[in-house]
């Protein structure tokens, strides 16, 4: 691993003022200083189609490409009809695929996500945990962290306004952190 680690962060909502791109940008603030953090951009990405995989679509290759430069993901998520958004889903297909070429495989990850609704981001996140786990990545298991995104809780500066939420949401990434180089000290080269 790089000795900055190299964050990159996924969004599963597309709205630019968006909840959990708000709090993506809270995390950003938020995670250690070794950690070079950035939000790689999914809402470009064509449907995922398996006959297209041999032609390079040059939005694929540039989504590819920012994502194989990382050492670690934290996926945003909202949820949608008590899972993950589709275009999420469809940028996990375009990472995982060709299936021996996969830019996720052993790699550390964090979910999290914000919902108005007071479980937050619950079956998203479990749902999410299942297609991960799937794909061969090292899944954070705790904390947890489903954020119930009262109005004016998440700026879109990333200033998190309710100082508890903003002590846990450090607390979540200190463990990521921790998480992170424990799984990148075992990974095999």
């Amino acid at each position: 691993m790089a000795e900055r680690l190299q964050v990159k962060l996924l969004v599963g909502s597309l709205r630019e003022s968006s909840i959990n791109r708000r709090l993506a940008a809270a995390l950003t603030n938020l995670l250690a200083p070794d950690m070079d953090c950035a939000i790689v951009e999914i809402g470009a990405l064509p449907h995922y189609n398996e006959d297209e995989e041999s032609r390079a679509d040059p939005g694929v290759l540039k989504f590819r490409s920012a994502c194989i430069a990382a050492d670690a993901f934290i996926f945003v998520t909202p949820e949608y009809n008590r899972s993950i958004p589709g275009v999420l889903k469809n940028a996990i297909d375009h990472g995982s695929r060709p299936k021996d070429n996969s830019i996720w495989k052993g790699l550390p990850c964090a979910i999290v996500g914000a919902s108005p609704g007071v479980l937050g981001t619950c079956m998203a996140q479990q749902h999410l945990r299942n297609i991960l786990a799937a794909l061969d990545m090292a899944v954070m298991a705790h904390p947890e962290a489903y954020i119930h995104a009262r109005p004016g809780l998440l700026l879109d500066d990333g200033l998190v306004t309710d100082e508890t939420v903003a002590q846990f949401l450090a607390r979540w990434c200190s463990s990521f952190r921790d998480w992170t180089h424990l799984i990148g000290r075992n990974r095999s080269p």
